[in-house]
């Protein structure tokens, strides 16, 4: 499948962005993590663009896509910004269907509460990524309220002690947040040794990144411009996007539990366990695909079925003509 490669204008940077697939296909936009670049979603695309047009570009100081200037820059809202930018260039007026893996998933969540876009992300795939307004509400006892939560038939209470073990889970967010010492360990080797901690850790082999030591350097400004905030000022964020959640139950990461009991948030939703680690994007890609693409045709037919009850309820004036004549 041939795959272009774009040069997107988003304001105070431009963003690499690879697109593949079918021109006429459903549009399907992947968004990487951290310390990854669009790369990550190789074998995912190679088992998705025989059927949609698929979108990843490298997210803002990752890959081959630039760096802005100050720390501001890597904001939640400017990454929402990155998002609306590529899919203009990309989709045009077009709903697409959005997948987001790790810091990917992360700042997708800007957008896809966003009532901006509601329109145009037909269906979200989080994996090992929560929405930070809710982990934070959550962490201050104020989590999806309760009434949504009990009118849901799916609806589901986190187990007791999840975040106390989240908090252990989450050692690395505390280590990002000193200063010079990420950086002095991802410039003595860091970056030259990641492909063996996946290796190690996920059971994953792939190849050092040429970007490597920019991506995991610059990408740490995703976390302190945005965790502390989240963390003072949480916001109450709905949406009426369908929603998906693959959870890995091995993610050394991201618990399980946070992505349960978040109805009153995002009505109900899709939650699939597997058994797998954090980059399960790279370790079992065509499961990650098979579980995307039955999620995007099942709202896809539910799209249509709506359409077609819509023009049957309001059919164009010469069909109602038509009809009664």
């Amino acid at each position: 499948m041939i795959r272009e490669t774009l040069s997107v204008d988003a304001g105070d940077v431009r963003l690499a962005v690879y697109v593949s697939g079918p021109r006429d296909a459903p549009p399907l936009v992947l968004v990487h993590g951290y310390p990854d670049s669009a790369s990550v979603w190789e074998p995912v695309r190679a088992r998705l663009d025989r059927r949609y047009r698929v979108i990843a570009y490298d997210v803002r100081g990752a890959g081959a896509s630039g760096a802005p200037a100050a720390r501001s820059g890597y904001k939640l809202a400017r990454l929402a910004a990155d998002l609306a930018a590529v899919a203009d260039a990309t989709c045009g007026a077009r709903p697409f269907h959005l997948v987001g893996h790790d810091w990917g998933s992360i700042q997708s969540w800007e957008a896809v509460t966003d009532p901006a876009f509601s329109d145009r992300i037909a269906s979200y795939t989080s994996i090992s990524g929560p929405c930070l307004d809710h982990a934070s509400l959550d962490l201050r006892g104020r989590g999806a309220p309760d009434a949504d939560r009990a009118a849901s038939p799916r609806g589901a209470r986190r187990p007791f002690g999840s975040g106390v073990r989240q908090t252990l889970k989450s050692w690395y967010i505390f280590f990002f947040h000193l200063p010079l010492l990420p950086e002095l360990i991802w410039r003595a080797g860091g970056a030259r040794m990641w492909p063996l901690w996946l290796r190690v850790t996920e059971r994953v082999r792939t190849e050092r990144e040429s970007a490597q030591k920019r991506n995991a350097l610059n990408g740490l400004n995703l976390y302190r411009a945005n965790f502390i905030d989240k963390l003072r000022r949480p916001r109450a964020r709905r949406t009426q996007v369908p929603v998906q959640f693959i959870v890995p139950l091995r993610d050394r990461y991201v618990g399980p539990a946070l992505s349960l009991g978040l109805e009153g948030w995002l009505g109900a939703y899709r939650r699939i366990e597997i058994d797998a680690g954090h980059w399960v994007v790279l370790r079992e890609p065509e499961r990650i695909a098979a579980s995307i693409a039955r999620f995007v045709d099942a709202q896809s037919a539910d799209m249509q079925t709506s359409d077609a009850a819509a023009r049957a309820a309001h059919p164009p004036r010469g069909e109602r003509a038509n009809k009664v004549g």
